[in-house]
C-alpha cells in the first residue's frame, strides 16, 4: 500500500506540471505565437516526466498497467477540474460531474479483482 500511496503522491504532483504545461499557456502566453508557447511546455513537461516516470515505475511493483493508467485519470480529473475553475476561470459544469462518475466506473472495474478477489 505505501508504493501505491507513493506512486500516486509523485503522479499528483507530475500532473499539475502537465495540466500547467498542457493547459497554462491558454492563460500566460495566449498573445505570443504558439511555438513559444511550445517550447514553455515542453520546458514545463521535463519536470512532468522527471516525476511521473519513477512514479509508474514504482507503481508498477503493486498495479498492473492498465491500474496506473486509470489511476492517473482520476488524478488528472481531480487536478484539471480545479486548475480550470479556478487558474483559468471556466465556469463549473455539470459535465464534470458525469465525467467523474465515468471514471469511478472505471475504478471499479480495474481494481475490483484486487478489492473483492475472483474475476
Amino acid at each position: 500500500m505505501r508504493l501505491v500511496l507513493r506512486a500516486a503522491l509523485l503522479l499528483c504532483c507530475s500532473n499539475i506540471f502537465m495540466t500547467f504545461a498542457w493547459y497554462g499557456h491558454l492563460k500566460n502566453l495566449a498573445n505570443r505565437p504558439w511555438f513559444i508557447a511550445a517550447v514553455a511546455s515542453w520546458g514545463i513537461a521535463f519536470f512532468e516526466y522527471m516525476l511521473q516516470v519513477p512514479a509508474n515505475r514504482i507503481g508498477h511493483h503493486v498495479l498492473n498497467v492498465g491500474q496506473l493508467k486509470i489511476l492517473q485519470e482520476v488524478i488528472t480529473l481531480a487536478i484539471f477540474v480545479p486548475f480550470s475553475v479556478l487558474y483559468l476561470k471556466e465556469k463549473i459544469r455539470l459535465d464534470y460531474l458525469w465525467a467523474g462518475l465515468c471514471i469511478l466506473g472505471a475504478v471499479f472495474f480495474i481494481f475490483r479483482q484486487k478489492l473483492f478477489g475472483g474475476a
